[in-house]
Order: structure tokens, then C-alpha cells, then sequence
């Protein structure tokens, strides 16, 4: 998974922009999907078997796409203002490398101002191209980048932009192909969705799950950590296991989801932590209230410096997480719905 974790990661792939990512994740999955769609929001939405007599219709979705920037103006001087396309945190921009999708690079600084000592908005800010004017700019109004920075490993650990959620969809295409390869007949009908614009309102899971009209649904992301110096104070850590989502900023995962997920970790020795996120959601969220509602939950992988160009995972949890997901769709659900 660690090579696909890399390849996935370097794809560039905004909000919106998600075509480079889908077709690589397409071309993953295909063999082992009974059939494949892309709605006209440009999600992917992949299935796999048919509900048995004990089953359900159960959703997955990890989003593909990252945060990024889009120019809004380019000066005399060719430098260019940009603003967020997702959660781009101001603290984590200057002296940051950016990739537009033309292929343009730049790098990101701060107007001089009373010694830089007010906090950084991106107002502030600039990308510098290496223009000398708007005619010798290769950046104009509307074009958008991504965050560069490469791909390293540090021990167990994997640092890389874009694992919010890049490694949500490894764990999702891995799942899917153990299943498929193990031959193993979920009691299920599964719905893996790579979804589109979470960064900016879980838009494509929302689509999603009209369309699917899941009897349960699972969305399958990163969380924050309380492990490092004067963190937050939350109890996930990294290296301990995935994370059961009880609680984040935008919905309360349904109990009798939690529960399940719980005694499924237990009864397969998988180990667990319980996630309660004061802020930020998933697209379980936009699953939880499509239609009439549905009872939906998230499997989330611990991660460090989130919306940062160097976001932090353990490969452990990660190997755990789709121990658990092959675990839960192996089996009947029983009395959840």
C-alpha cells in the first residue's frame, strides 16, 4: 500500500479538478467491480456484489480530492493573489512550493509589514512565479495549484501532502481488492465511492448517496491527534489504532454504527480508539442526512498536522484500518437497521 499511498499522493487534484486522481483510482479498481460510474460530479462510484437475504446496501466513501489555491488577481510585477480552494491553513502557506495544474510552480511569501509579527492571513500573501510582469506570467485569474512537497517515510510513519484523504482511498481500493482477491462473498451490496469536493462542503457525497440511497453508510477519512507538544487535547494517537468516530464538528455518528464497529474490532483483535473531533466533519455527514436519513458512521485514520504540505500517518493504523473495513462488510450487520 505504501507505493500507492506515494503515487496517489503526487497526483495533483483539488477541489473541483479531480479528473487526474479518478482516472488513476479507476484504473485500480476496475477489475474488481461489477460496475463502474462517474456521475456528473465527477465521483466515482464503483459496485461490488448484491444484497443477500441478511444484507444491506452500504456506502463507502473516501474523498479525492485536497485542498489547494485558485489566482484571483496577478500584479504589475507578476506576482499573484491567490485565495483557498478548502481548508488552507495561513500558518502553513509561507515560503510554501505550489504546482498550478498547467505545470506552472511558484513559491508562497508575505507582504513585509511591521516586522511579520501579526498573524498571517492570506490576504497577505503572494505566490512569485518568476514573472517580471502579467505578460511574462504563466498564472492567470481562475487557474489553480496544489501544495508540492515529496513523498519521505520516517520509520513507521508516512509524511505526504494530501494523505487528507488520499489515504482514505488507498484503504478503500485495498479493501476492495481483498475482497475480491480473497474471494470473499460479502452478505452485502457495496457502494465504493471516491467522492468529489469534500474540502468544500462534502458536495460529491452528497450526490452520492441520493444516488446510492444506502440502507448505511461509512465514510472513511482522516482525524486530528492530541499526541504532539500542546496539541489538542483529544484522545487519538498515532500508531494505536484506527479510529472510531463518535463525534465531529458536523454530525454524531449513529450509536448503533459505533457499536458495530466496536464489537466487530474486538472480536477480530483489531485495535481501536474512540474519536470525538471538536471540529472539521467527513462526507459521512452529507450521507447521514440524504433523502430521509440514513445511520452512518466513520472509520478515520489518526493524522498529524492536517491541511498542512506534510500530513502524518502510521502505516499500522493504516493496515488496521482495512483490516477492520474487510472485517465489517464480511459479516451481517443483524438488528443495526
Amino acid at each position: 500500500m505504501k507505493s500507492l499511498i506515494k503515487k496517489f499522493a503526487q497526483i495533483p487534484s483539488p477541489s473541483g479538478y479531480e479528473n487526474q486522481i479518478r482516472d488513476a483510482v479507476r484504473a485500480e479498481v476496475e477489475a474488481y467491480t461489477d460496475e463502474v460510474i462517474v456521475d456528473a460530479l465527477g465521483n466515482l462510484i464503483v459496485r461490488k456484489g448484491e444484497k443477500g437475504p441478511n444484507g444491506l446496501r452500504i456506502m463507502l466513501s473516501a474523498h479525492m480530492d485536497e485542498i489547494g489555491v485558485i489566482a484571483t488577481h496577478v500584479d504589475k510585477k507578476g506576482f499573484v493573489r491567490f485565495t483557498k480552494l478548502g481548508g488552507v491553513n495561513p500558518a502553513y502557506c509561507i515560503g510554501g512550493r505550489v504546482r498550478f495544474l498547467n505545470g506552472t510552480q511558484g513559491v508562497i511569501n508575505i507582504e513585509r509589514s511591521r516586522g511579520n509579527k501579526e498573524h498571517p492571513s492570506l490576504e497577505k500573501m503572494y505566490i512569485d512565479v518568476g514573472a517580471s510582469s502579467p505578460d511574462d506570467c504563466t498564472v492567470g485569474v481562475g487557474d489553480v495549484a496544489v501544495f508540492e512537497r515529496a513523498y519521505m517515510e520516517l520509520g513507521d510513519r508516512i509524511v505526504t501532502k494530501a494523505l487528507d484523504d488520499r489515504v482514505g482511498v488507498v484503504i478503500l481500493v485495498e479493501a476492495l481488492r481483498q475482497l475480491h482477491e480473497n474471494d470473499i462473498a460479502s452478505p452485502h451490496e457495496l457502494y465504493f465511492v471516491f467522492s468529489t469536493q469534500e474540502e468544500v462542503g462534502c458536495r460529491g457525497a452528497g450526490t452520492s448517496a441520493y444516488r446510492v440511497d444506502p440502507d448505511l453508510g461509512l465514510s472513511v477519512d482522516v482525524t486530528g491527534t492530541g499526541d504532539t507538544p500542546k496539541g489538542s487535547k483529544m484522545e487519538v494517537r498515532l500508531g494505536e489504532g484506527p479510529a472510531i468516530k463518535v463525534r465531529d464538528g458536523g454530525m454524531l455518528s449513529d450509536p448503533r454504527v459505533v457499536d458495530w464497529m466496536v464489537s466487530t474490532a474486538e472480536e477480530h483483535d483489531i485495535p481501536y480508539q474512540l474519536e470525538i473531533l471538536l471540529g472539521g466533519t467527513t462526507d459521512a455527514r452529507a450521507i447521514q442526512v440524504t433523502r430521509a436519513g440514513v445511520p452512518a458512521g466513520c472509520l478515520s485514520v489518526p493524522c498529524r498536522y492536517i491541511h498542512s504540505p506534510s500530513e502524518m500517518v502510521d502505516f499500522g493504523d493504516v493496515e488496521y484500518s482495512v483490516q477492520l473495513l474487510v472485517a465489517l462488510l464480511s459479516e451481517s450487520v443483524g438488528q443495526l437497521v
